[in-house]
């Protein structure tokens, strides 16, 4: 297998996938022959064409509607948002007609072949108009599915299987990884199952759950609960739309607690949901209360990233009082 870095493994599922449709088409802000401002794209518009592989002006709305009218032609649209925090202005698009268009029309006709990347979250020093985690928005909206990859591998494969699924999907990257995070990726053509979380290690006395970069997070926790004798199951949810209820709800009942990370604020995140169903899944088997270590409810500080981030140190704080309640 071949070792590279997140950015590598997007651009090479991309590279394949366009290879195996002719009718895929990648387009977005400066995602041309730059190669996107991380240049995820680099080298697909000398590979495929200008046809294949284009710039759009700086609209993200016209991004999203002009997606969805590929994509509702029988074209394979993967369109990148620069920046997730640039996707608000195609809200609407993505909400109201990418999510609705199967149900509206009683399957007649539908938006199934549509990806949206785009990189999302901080630790890059950003500010707050480059560092957002916006994830929650979209997993309240039927008819969307939300991936997250959180290393080179599994970007890849779930990239493929997100190009392929039959229903609209945002994929989020990580982007504070996408030179930081470098491993062995198997070569040619692979997916991912989405949907489908993963058990990254097996425990016996708190389930931690997270995704993208915050695995390494809840990861580097762990390793300081195991030296306080704290055994950490550690789940990857990969997909928060739809999210794999079954693998948390069986680790918990093993464990007994559980403990939710993730970057965006506390108030309203996903964190919130899965807390919420692991109750009513796994009630009689809670130990302690359902943890969240998540970050603030303030828009994301510039000066003050390391405070407002859920880090290692606050989760590791957070599972010995899970333990000890």
């Amino acid at each position: 297998m071949a070792e590279m870095n997140m950015l590598q493994a997007v651009n090479e599922a991309l590279s394949i996938a366009m290879q195996a449709d002719e009718r895929m088409v990648v387009f977005g802000e400066d995602v041309g022959h730059f190669g996107g401002v991380f240049r995820a794209t680099s080298g697909l518009q000398e590979k495929f064409g200008r046809s294949r592989c284009f710039n759009t002006p700086l609209t993200e709305q016209g991004i999203a509607g002009f997606a969805n009218g590929l994509a509702s032609n029988g074209m394979t649209a993967v369109a990148e948002i620069q920046f997730a925090d640039y996707i608000f202005p195609a809200f609407d698009q993505i909400v109201n007609e990418s999510a609705k268009f199967r149900y509206r029309s009683g399957n007649e006709f539908n938006v199934g072949s549509l990806v949206f990347r785009t990189p999302y979250g901080g630790g890059i020093a950003g500010g707050h108009y480059h560092s957002q985690s916006p994830e929650a928005y979209f997993t309240q909206t039927p008819g969307l599915k939300v991936v997250v990859p959180r290393n080179p591998a599994q970007a890849k494969g779930l990239l493929l299987a997100s190009i392929r699924d039959k229903n609209p999907v945002i994929f989020f990257e990580p982007k504070r990884l996408y030179r930081a995070s470098v491993g062995e990726v198997p070569a040619g053509d692979y997916e991912i199952e989405l949907g489908k979380a993963e058990v990254v290690r097996e425990g016996k006395d708190i389930t931690l759950v997270a995704w993208g970069a915050q695995m390494e997070i809840i990861e580097k926790a762990a390793d300081m609960a195991a030296k306080e004798g704290i055994s950490c199951e550690i789940i990857d949810l990969r997909t928060l739309a739809p999210w794999d209820v079954d693998t948390v709800a069986d680790s918990v009942k093993k464990t007994g607690r559980l403990l939710v990370n993730h970057e965006a604020p506390l108030t309203g995140g996903f964190a919130g949901e899965i807390a919420a169903t692991i109750q009513q899944e796994c009630f009689l088997y809670l130990e302690s209360p359902i943890s969240r270590v998540c970050g603030l409810d303030t828009p994301y500080p510039l000066v003050h990233e390391k405070e407002y981030m859920p880090d290692a140190l606050k989760t590791f704080e957070a599972i010995k009082a899970s333990v000890n309640f």
